[in-house]
């Protein structure tokens, strides 16, 4: 799929080319594409066009699979890579098992639409990391250094604590600094009231210290069904919080996770996890888990928070799908039968 047109493959019930051909990404186009082809299967790869155009040949009343590009290495490494071919191997590869395309499910629209609050705070918050940098390094090399307040309040520090003569060298940036803020806190209210109304799992899951309206929220849009796991621990695989594996023979090398599915979620878990380890982070289970792990080395520290983060995910897939209360319980004893429990 492109921007501006779609490859499209079609092929018969014996494997021969019946049409090979490029559509507009238009609506009427795709519409008139699923008329004129209908029953048949409908494959197309993750992309920035694939949420609604799926949603859009489902309710034509077609079948549709999204495959994830990531597990399809016959197209991503291809030698000789082109739209056209790349039509072609996912219409091939479905005709053999749609299971080798590992087939992603989207969301609803809804669900997409309420998500890009969250995704709006992001880069809000991103950008402000940006212009406080800029003024930083500006005014450090004018000689002053600022000191690190919170980022809501960085623009009036610079006002209290540098020569007025100075400011006016960033006082443009300071109104930009002050009016995302204000956007920020106005799309934290947004999320907030979001979690209260529509998704009352999300409110449900704040719960736990350390998880607030945005990771809670943006948990519950991404998880979707929370019954799509049938067992809790899945969830780790699913946000890529577990090893990858390369095992041959007698050799079975330990390696990092996987980082697969939703960057942004993987991200916001792993922040939490950071403050359950930290120094403000409440005596609970999940914090005496992590310290168990906690070595003399950064590597140990990651491993820690990696794994927090990823028992974390599973406590709240739990909570929400029995929900149940939680219960802060006390740190267990290091006795071996308690971390064998634990791990």
């Amino acid at each position: 799929m492109g921007d501006r047109a779609h490859s499209v493959c079609v092929l018969d019930a014996a494997g021969a080319v019946v049409v090979q051909e490029k559509i507009v990404n238009e609506r009427a186009a795709l519409s008139a594409l699923a008329v004129r082809w209908r029953g048949a299967l409908f494959v197309c790869e993750v992309g920035t066009h694939s949420p609604w155009i799926s949603r859009l040949f489902k309710a034509a009343g077609c079948r549709m699979v999204v495959a994830n590009p990531r597990k399809v290495r016959a197209i991503f490494e291809s030698e000789n890579k082109s739209d056209v071919r790349d039509a072609q191997q996912l219409a091939r590869i479905a005709r053999v098992d749609v299971a080798l395309l590992h087939p992603v499910e989207h969301g609803s629209e809804e669900a997409q639409r309420d998500l890009l609050a969250v995704r709006l705070r992001d880069n809000l918050v991103r950008a402000r990391v940006q212009l406080i940098n800029a003024v930083r390094f500006s005014l450090k090399s004018l000689g002053y250094r600022v000191c690190n307040p919170a980022s809501e309040r960085f623009h009036r520090s610079v006002v209290d604590e540098v020569p007025a003569d100075c400011v006016v060298f960033v006082q443009p940036l300071l109104d930009v600094l002050a009016c995302i803020s204000e956007r920020i806190a106005e799309a934290e209210r947004t999320i907030a009231r979001l979690a209260v109304e529509r998704y009352p799992a999300a409110a449900r899951l704040q719960q736990v210290d350390g998880v607030g309206p945005v990771t809670a929220l943006c948990f519950v849009l991404k998880v979707g069904d929370p019954a799509r796991f049938g067992r809790a621990r899945d969830v780790g695989a699913f946000l890529g919080l577990v090893p990858r594996r390369d095992q041959s023979g007698g050799c079975d090398r330990e390696l990092g996770i996987t980082k697969c599915g939703d960057v942004y979620l993987r991200k916001l878990l792993v922040n939490c996890a950071h403050y359950i380890l930290g120094p403000f982070g409440p005596e609970c289970a999940l914090r005496a888990f992590g310290q168990r792990l906690l070595g003399t080395t950064s590597r140990d520290r990651k491993r820690a928070v990696t794994a927090v983060a990823r028992k974390l995910a599973v406590l709240l897939l739990s909570l929400w799908k029995t929900g149940a209360a939680y219960e802060r319980r006390a740190p267990v004893c290091d006795a071996p039968e308690a971390a064998a429990e634990a791990a």
